[in-house]
Parts: C-alpha cells; sequence; structure tokens
C-alpha cells in the first residue's frame, strides 16, 4: 500500500475554519510538522482542501 508523507509548510493563521480543522484531521498543528497518512480517497480529499498549507511526497513501500 502506497502512503503519503505529509508536510505543513504554512502556519493556520488567517485560515478558514473549515481548513483549519482539516489540517487537525490530518494529524499537523503547526510548520514543519510531518505526518504518514495512507494513500487513499479521504486523505487525498483533505489534501485538495489544504493543498496550499502542505507538501505531499509519496512513499512506495
Amino acid at each position: 500500500m502506497e502512503k503519503l508523507k505529509i508536510t505543513q509548510i504554512r502556519s493556520m493563521i488567517k485560515t478558514k475554519e473549515n481548513q483549519k480543522r482539516t489540517i487537525l484531521a490530518l494529524g499537523l498543528g503547526r510548520p514543519n510538522y510531518v505526518v504518514i497518512q495512507p494513500k487513499n480517497v479521504q486523505t487525498l480529499g483533505m489534501i485538495n482542501v489544504v493543498k496550499h498549507l502542505v507538501t505531499v511526497e509519496e512513499i512506495s513501500a
């Protein structure tokens, strides 16, 4: 199963409430935090909402 390495690169200050909740749901919280999430439809949808706040790298298992 493929995984995604998600790094938050920008702060949540002055962002919409749904974007703040999405960042927290991904397991991030402040700039330079990194999480590994599975590559599935739900995760890709959340990344699409906050694509301007994060960078994504694909990790093959």
